[in-house]
């Protein structure tokens, strides 16, 4: 199977060893995994500021850039999902059927649910506090919803188990929002940053060295407050811990 590897733009120039690491961890499971050079924003940003030409304009890019492969794969939840959630609608009124809304996958759902290893290559011996992203809980099912009456699953907890030397940690409220929430943290900045400032401080209260999760947006959010107050913990994405000493 051919697979596509989207790299949201924000990765692409802030976090460019996310998608390094990306590309690494897809290759090491014998994939044929393609980076395609002229990949643009998926139209996330335009469309949630209300400019749905824009993003109209990009979606049909996007799914014409990735129309020849098997799967889509990309490092974060919100940007797949805008695309699988979203694209239909938008470009179905210029009549042009979206080819991959079916097709992507955030990369800890890919591997997963599709790849699914039984071991990994990787060592990370730090204490690690997971972050679920919204997006990732309750669009992509990565992690159970607290609010429904079910079973504990977490995917990311699966895949960092098969990372050596881990501990493994989650804070209080785990699926809490941290503040994000793209044009949120614009428009309600102030909003916003208390509620990342209080999510930090829950995982710091795990004891844990790290913040890892799925989705770049949300860690940048928690980083920016780390680096403002000096506090003692950092930031990383998971991919970066499953595919280190790749």
């Amino acid at each position: 199977m051919k697979i596509g590897l989207f790299i949201p733009c924000y990765i692409n120039a802030l976090y460019p060893q996310v998608g390094v690491a990306s590309y690494k961890l897809l290759k090491s499971f014998g994939l044929d995994v393609d980076y395609p050079l002229d990949q643009t924003c998926c139209g996330q940003p335009m469309a949630n500021a209300g400019f749905e030409d824009s993003a109209r304009e990009l979606a049909e890019a996007f799914d014409d850039r990735f129309e020849g492969y098997d799967y889509v794969v990309g490092p974060s939840a919100s940007c797949v999902v805008f695309v699988k959630d979203h694209y239909d609608g938008l470009l179905k009124r210029k009549e042009h059927r979206c080819r991959t809304e079916e097709k992507i996958y955030d990369i800890c759902e890919f591997i997963h649910d599709v790849v699914k290893p039984t071991s990994l290559k990787a060592s990370f011996p730090h204490k690690v506090s997971i972050h679920n992203s919204c997006h990732g809980v309750r669009l992509l099912g990565l992690s159970s919803p607290s609010e429904r009456n079910i079973p504990y699953f977490s995917k990311l907890r699966d895949l960092l188990s098969l990372v050596k030397d881990i501990e493994i940690v989650e804070p209080e409220r785990p699926d809490e929002c941290c503040g994000f929430g793209g044009m949120f943290s614009v428009e309600e900045n102030a909003v916003s940053e208390e509620m990342g400032r209080s999510k930090v401080r829950l995982h710091m209260a795990t004891g844990a060295e790290y913040i890892t999760g799925a989705d770049s947006s949300c860690l940048m959010h928690q980083d920016g407050i780390i680096r403002r107050e000096h506090l003692p913990i950092k930031t990383i994405h998971i991919v970066e811990i499953l595919a280190s000493g790749l």
